[in-house]
């Protein structure tokens, strides 16, 4: 018997404490696609390939791509946190999110 799988982004992304406007913007969707990944109406046909890339090559996900600048004078590192790609996307948030508590956290509760 298939098993259908059930994505566990809304999971992650809240667990992470971004919003589904904020999780689009880092990735570079729209937030429309966002809900429907969440949702399992579209997507998973694409993550489950990964998977099994990953399964079949015995690897990471961010094993499956080199990083290269267009620099010849440095290479390219890859951001390692999610400041550093606030950073790089020029998306700065104007608050801290150092605790789950903060006051960014709080906002995004009232607003929902």
């Amino acid at each position: 018997m298939k098993q259908k799988a059930k994505p566990r982004i809304a999971f992650l992304r809240e667990k992470a404490g971004l919003t589904q406007l904020e999780l689009s913007r880092l990735v570079g969707v729209t937030e429309s696609t966002i809900q429907n990944w969440e949702s399992g109406r579209t997507g998973t046909e694409h993550i489950e390939r990964i998977i099994r890339f990953c399964k079949a090559l015995n690897c990471q996900v961010e094993d499956l791509l080199e990083y290269v600048s267009d620099s010849l004078e440095e290479p390219a590192a890859k951001p390692s946190s999610l400041s550093e790609i606030h950073h790089l996307l020029g998306t700065d948030e104007p608050y801290s999110t150092s605790s789950p508590n903060s006051e960014a956290t709080q906002k995004r509760k009232v607003s929902h």
